[in-house]
């Protein structure tokens, strides 16, 4: 019997070590490609902006790949994406997270559409010890966490979000009073905050300022700037929002003599939803395609990348969907430097964060260079922040005027004469 026992034992910890020495992220199989986590919001309310970043991410994986993939000590390693959504919900995407490293073992991360859901996603990978880049998340709390294992290839709206009004001040007459909102998330929240700093310090007086649900109907709001009579509305929010806020006003009939927003202005969707309602409406960017970027990696400049984006979507580039392909070309940088193959050990995976915070690299999308230090921690901080308005259907540089296209169209057209 004490044979036996004893034969038993051995077994089962044979059996152990086989289910668990072999369950670590750390001890995956050799293989020629990388395995690329993406998590991002293929459903629910972030769907439309979910749906940008995966295009972003889709077109590099396809680039990398025509090429052969990511050329390293002469070889070359292709990249296959796996994606996990996080059907707009932070617990979901910390849930992805997870199910991506322990199940999948992937190598390295391209993360949300949201802050939110970004601030859900980082603790989990930064347990596991896996890098990821958002192409999208912009809202200072991500940086302010300072998170080892993240970082993003758009700068933080505190970063930005001074800039169109800095615009918007110039502009005669200059608007001197101000209605600002913004939505109760992360990034929206950031913006609306980022606004009332900038106005109030350049001399706006703010006349109201509210942070409302998300979702929340923002006819009953319009109704009070119109009564207060702004002369610039400001809102922080995401897709759908955006797009009511302006039904709102045109629906009440109050057109500001401004109105500007942030992310989503520059989306498709925006002016397809809207049609000559949008014509007029500001935003912030950090990328256009008429920038007169120069690249060093897979598109030589932001035409040749819009080129490519149109013919394999059949649907404009926004800076968001640059941004995302842009983290693709970050971690392809950064792997050529340190010279690591697939899978990535620990060890691989901390000399890739550290070859990401030395990174200074030219690209379509613009400059690459993440913070190593202070308040934008891991954000890139290579980029200028751009005033974009919308003319015509189409995105325009209006400021800073070095990089302006068009003089802006201000005071708003009055919705009844367009």
């Amino acid at each position: 019997m004490k044979s036996l026992f004893k034969m038993g034992t051995v077994v089962l910890c044979v059996l152990s070590l086989f289910l668990f020495g072999f369950s670590g992220i750390g001890n995956a199989a050799e293989r020629d490609y990388f395995k690329v986590g993406v998590i991002t919001s293929l459903s629910g309310d972030l769907a439309t902006g979910g749906n940008v970043t995966k295009r972003g991410y889709d077109l590099w994986a396809k680039a990398v790949n025509e090429k052969g993939g990511i050329k390293i000590n002469g070889k070359f390693y292709k990249v296959k994406l796996y994606y996990a959504d996080a059907q707009s919900e932070p617990s979901q995407g910390a849930s992805a997270a997870e199910r991506l490293v322990i199940q999948e073992k992937v190598d390295f991360v391209l993360g949300p559409y949201s802050s939110g859901v970004t601030l859900a996603v980082a603790p989990v990978l930064e347990k596991y010890k896996i890098p990821m880049i958002t192409g999208s998340a912009e809202s200072p709390l991500i940086w302010k966490q300072k998170f080892h294992y993240t970082f993003g290839t758009i700068p933080p709206v505190n970063y930005t979000g001074a800039t169109p009004i800095k615009t918007l001040v110039k502009l005669q007459p200059a608007p001197k009073t101000a209605f600002i909102l913004g939505s109760n998330d992360a990034f929206s929240k950031a913006t609306a905050e980022a606004f009332k700093a900038a106005a109030e310090k350049l001399g706006i007086k703010v006349l109201k300022y509210n942070i409302v649900p998300a979702g929340q109907d923002l006819t009953p709001f319009m109704s009070v700037a119109k009564a207060l009579k702004p002369d610039l509305i400001a809102f922080g929010g995401h897709d759908e929002e955006l797009v009511n806020l302006v039904k709102s006003l045109k629906q009440i009939n109050y057109t500001p003599k401004a109105l500007l927003m942030h992310y989503g202005v520059t989306e498709p969707a925006f002016v397809e939803a809207l049609g000559n309602a949008a014509d007029g409406v500001f935003g912030a960017s950090v990328w256009t395609e008429t920038l007169p970027t120069k690249g060093t990696f897979l598109w030589s400049d932001a035409k040749s990348y819009a080129d490519a984006a149109m013919k394999a979507f059949k649907v404009p580039p926004d800076y968001t969907q640059a941004g995302s392909t842009a983290a693709g070309i970050a971690f392809q940088a950064a792997l050529q430097q340190i010279g690591a193959t697939p899978p990535l050990s620990e060890e691989e995976r901390d000399k890739l964060v550290s070859a990401l915070e030395k990174l200074d690299i030219d690209t379509f999308y613009g400059k690459i260079n993440f913070a190593d230090e202070g308040q934008y921690y891991h954000a890139n901080v290579g980029l200028e922040p751009l005033t974009v308005q919308i003319q015509k259907g189409k995105v325009v540089i209006v400021g800073p005027s070095e990089y302006a296209e068009a003089k802006a169209i201000y005071p708003m057209v009055p919705w009844n004469k367009r």
